[in-house]
């Protein structure tokens, strides 16, 4: 990480942003299209302070988009961390929701250096372009970035919770096992076994023994991605793991909502279930508040 201060950049890192175009939190990404607007969430920003803003990771200016209760300090951090689309309006307003609950919510657009994941129109041109190429070192260092972000303004890094959906669930895995700021992390449907890569050297299951925060993990019993299997091998890595020692290991959930396909708390897609959706999100609010983030 550089040594400008959280939010401040370069004049280069400034033209990088501006030649990104992002509207973070603005419409949805082209490639989740059509989208269920009889479904979709929208959370009133009244009473928060919210928006886009940049922090200078090793040299990049990441963008995000936040959200937290206006006018208060100290506050509990949660990161959100995005689909395979990025940073559209539905993890803004996932955002806006957590602030609603007292957290400064932020949400990096941790494919920025790879590109606009928004724009794509086609979901396996974005998945070979894009999501394929992006670093989990890459991803866990602008994490990190968002932290100091949100303890340079507002924030409370010594009560930080990690949250993510889909390609962010599995992400929330590994970060769970890398960062020693996180007390606890909520993980949606995000897969826990693959092959190794550079890129993806390792999975969930290969870091159950190494976690240092509860996870809860929040799946569908019908995803057709992720099967009921490789839960139970996740299940069994975690319990061995508690029982030689590992707090966090041991402290881990799982919840699996039996009818539930993928992306059943993605409110804009006809996967949305929204009873299962909104007890999910329910657990990650009392998840974190047991764990000592709230």
């Amino acid at each position: 990480m550089s040594s400008l201060l959280p939010g401040q950049t370069t004049e280069a890192g400034a033209n990088r942003r501006t030649a990104l175009k992002v509207a973070l939190g603005v419409g949805y990404a082209a490639a989740a299209m059509p989208i269920m607007a009889q479904t979709a969430i929208k959370t009133p920003a009244d009473g928060l302070r919210t928006g886009e803003s940049v922090y200078d990771m090793q040299g990049f200016t990441v963008p995000f988009y936040y959200a937290a209760p206006e006018g208060k300090t100290n506050l509990p951090v949660v990161l959100v961390v995005h689909e395979i689309f990025g940073v559209h309006e539905y993890i803004a307003d996932t955002c806006r929701r957590f602030a609603k609950a007292g957290y400064l919510a932020i949400a990096p657009d941790l494919f920025a250096r790879q590109g606009d994941a928004s724009s794509y129109t086609q979901m396996p041109k974005l998945m070979a372009e894009v999501v394929s190429k992006v670093p989990d070192a890459q991803v866990m260092a602008d994490l990190d970035g968002a932290v100091a972000w949100a303890g340079a303004n507002g924030g409370n890094t010594k009560k930080v919770g990690i949250t993510g959906f889909c390609w962010g669930g599995r992400i929330t895995w590994l970060y769970a096992e890398q960062s020693k700021n996180v007390k606890a992390g909520v993980a949606w449907y995000g897969r826990l076994v693959g092959t190794a890569s550079d890129l993806t050297p390792k999975h969930p299951l290969d870091l159950a023994a190494g976690l240092k925060a509860p996870v809860l993990g929040l799946y569908g019993g019908q995803d057709g991605g992720i099967p009921l299997t490789t839960i139970n091998q996740m299940k069994d890595a975690l319990s061995d793991a508690g029982a030689r020692g590992n707090p966090a290991a041991k402290a881990s959930e799982f919840v699996v909502y039996k009818d539930a396909p993928h992306a059943f708390h993605a409110d804009y897609r006809p996967s949305y279930r929204k009873d299962e959706a909104a007890d999910g999100f329910a657990r990650a609010l009392a998840w974190f508040k047991a764990h000592g983030v709230a």
